[in-house]
């Protein structure tokens, strides 16, 4: 069933560009051959110190890599908050939406209203705008190569990394109006080739062992690093390296240990480590790392890592 807020792509646009990527030059308007079916996603990486990380999405332009773009409108502006999808849920943008086949170089987000941030500490919970370096009426583009096959189904999903997408604005942003800036740190993923880690932490324990404060809401995050036996490190969005992903434990069940999911991996060798130390995204840190163990992920399957304690 296709996304009611989508409106359907016009005859024209969609002919021309399947023309361009290689559609049938003697008349036959054969589908399968020159198109592709294709779904899109939004998904993000846990987070703690915001309670909203808001955008506001009224198209997406996809561009083939030997034809102009194709943008797909919505009916309606979707807004968007990305906390609420976390550990494998998502926002849908666009379902079963008949594109040309083949390869595509980039995607852009284009936004309506002013994108935005709430501080979780802030007893207000007052928004603050997110400044983009290269304007708002660009939009968010998202490089990164993929492929619709022609006459088949590709579901793919935008990991949104709010952690390491949003970061301090310094005397870079608007003074005395914009205190961070949106720089997206994403990753585009194949959903048929990726998979999850789960497991559970005994945070009770590991808080008191590598001495963090028991009495803040933050309860540590375990670290997802691509390849096996990496030596865990720190997040800093302004190096080389690092996790390719950091989720927060929780413990909403409120059992004896607490759980995570790394979710939208692709298939391959991992190393993960918890801590429960804090890390800034803007500056190298010494964390202590413990439960330090690789894990294999499993296209469309979920993998139990072992108890972190």
């Amino acid at each position: 069933m296709n996304n009611p807020f989508l409106k359907t792509l016009s005859i024209a646009t969609l002919a021309a560009a399947v023309a361009a990527c290689g559609g049938s030059g003697s008349g036959s308007s054969d589908s399968d051959s020159s198109t592709g079916t294709a779904s899109l996603s939004l998904t993000d990486a846990p987070v703690t110190d915001l309670s909203a990380a808001q955008l506001n999405i009224t198209s997406v332009e996809l561009k083939p890599a030997n034809s102009d773009s194709v943008t797909i409108e919505l009916d309606t502006a979707m807004d968007i908050n990305l906390l609420d999808f976390q550990g494998g849920k998502v926002a849908e943008l666009f379902e079963g939406e008949e594109l040309p086949a083949g390869e595509y170089e980039w995607i852009r987000l284009h936004l309506g209203e002013e994108p935005y941030v709430i501080e979780a500490s802030d007893p207000n919970q007052t928004p603050i705008f997110l400044f983009l370096p290269s304007g708002r009426q660009t939009g968010l583009k998202l490089q990164g190569g993929f492929v619709i096959p022609a006459g088949d189904t590709a579901e793919f999903t935008i990991d949104f990394d709010v952690k390491k997408s949003i970061i301090n604005a310094g005397g870079n942003a608007p003074s005395g109006r914009d205190k961070y800036i949106l720089k997206p740190a994403h990753r585009l993923v194949d959903n048929s080739e990726s998979g999850a880690i789960v497991g559970e932490v005994d945070v009770i324990n590991l808080e008191q062992q590598l001495g963090c404060d028991t009495n803040d809401d933050y309860d540590g995050s375990v670290y997802v690093y691509e390849g096996a036996d990496v030596e865990p490190t720190d997040l800093n969005v302004n190096e080389e390296g690092g996790p390719l992903v950091a989720v927060t434990v929780s413990n909403e069940d409120q059992a004896s240990l607490y759980s995570y999911k790394a979710a939208f991996l692709p298939a391959g060798d991992y190393t993960i480590s918890y801590t429960c130390q804090p890390d800034d995204n803007e500056t190298s840190e010494t964390l202590e790392f413990v439960g330090t163990q690789n894990v294999t992920v499993t296209a469309d399957t979920e993998t139990t890592a072992d108890v972190i304690q």
